[in-house]
């Protein structure tokens, strides 16, 4: 019998709706928001990067076949969060406010991140 894998949960400095620049890979330097991030991976699909095209059949009698673009995951490694502000990426910190709650904040800018 076998074991299942346990599920891994890594944890990632970005979250979906941050906005983030790619710092890697073909889309490099572009800039755009996180539509979905998968833990268990280590990846996000960020809006407008890493565009693939898919053909699709028809379903239906008398329908016609159509190409559709789509964004593809990629490793949140190759993400850094961006302040839209500033217009700058910057590494990501961890720090308390007043009531003591854990907020993310920006390195280089001072802005936190986390409402």
């Amino acid at each position: 019998m076998a074991s299942q894998k346990p599920k891994v949960f890594h944890k990632m400095h970005v979250k979906t709706g941050d906005t983030v620049q790619v710092i890697a890979g073909k889309d490099k330097g572009k800039v755009g928001e996180i539509i979905q991030a998968f833990p268990q991976l280590s990846k996000v699909i960020v809006k407008g990067v890493n565009i693939k095209t898919k053909h699709v059949k028809p379903q239906q009698e008398g329908e016609s076949g159509r190409i559709v673009t789509q964004e593809a995951p990629i490793h949140s490694s190759n993400v850094m969060l961006y302040s839209t502000k500033q217009n700058v990426a910057s590494r990501v910190c961890y720090t308390f406010t007043e009531e003591g709650k854990k907020v993310r904040k920006l390195k280089k800018t001072g802005e936190i991140i986390d409402k």
